[in-house]
């Protein structure tokens, strides 16, 4: 059975989704994280408690103390979807590519970019699987599950991108 709980970010509400686990660490797996937002659906039963890692390691990364998640994760995407979030989480912190550096990292054809494009947009774990770090060849804020806003936000506080001062 799904958990869930919401979490007050500087990018907006985030929905926790998880899954109780003996092996996880904390006994909880985290299965997405997403928008309120953006069409994020609460199903199963609220447990915040259930998610006071999570929300610490969240809390560390807005307040600029944290690079990278240490949390468990449940694995429910096609096997080309897995070899794509694989690469999405050696992304380091601040750093972005391009859909087509990251096709090449992983040997996928020119003519599949749009396919690691799709895996990108199916990530279900929004900024701790760093899909926010692939932007467009020409630099460009291309494609975000949160909002072209939201991405710039990410990437402007892990410092991939200079403020916007109007």
């Amino acid at each position: 059975m799904s958990i869930y709980t919401t979490f007050d970010s500087p990018a907006g509400e985030l929905l926790l989704v998880g899954e109780r686990s003996e092996a996880a660490r904390g006994g909880l797996a985290l299965v997405s994280v997403s928008f309120t937002d953006m069409g994020a659906v609460r199903e199963g039963e609220p447990d915040p408690e259930a998610f006071a890692e999570v929300e610490r390691q969240l809390g560390e990364y807005f307040a600029g103390e944290r690079t990278g998640f240490e949390l468990d994760l449940v694995r429910r995407g096609t096997a080309f979807q897995e070899r794509v979030w694989a690469a999405l989480d050696g992304l380091p912190y601040g750093v972005t590519t391009t859909y087509g550096r990251l096709a090449e990292q992983l040997e996928v054809p020119r003519d599949r970019i749009r396919a690691v494009g799709g895996a990108i947009g199916a990530n279900p774990l929004l900024i701790v699987r760093p899909c926010h770090r692939v932007i467009g060849a020409s630099g460009s804020l291309t494609g975000y599950a949160g909002g072209v806003e939201r991405k710039r936000f990410l990437l402007t506080h892990e410092g991939a991108l200079q403020p916007l001062f109007v």
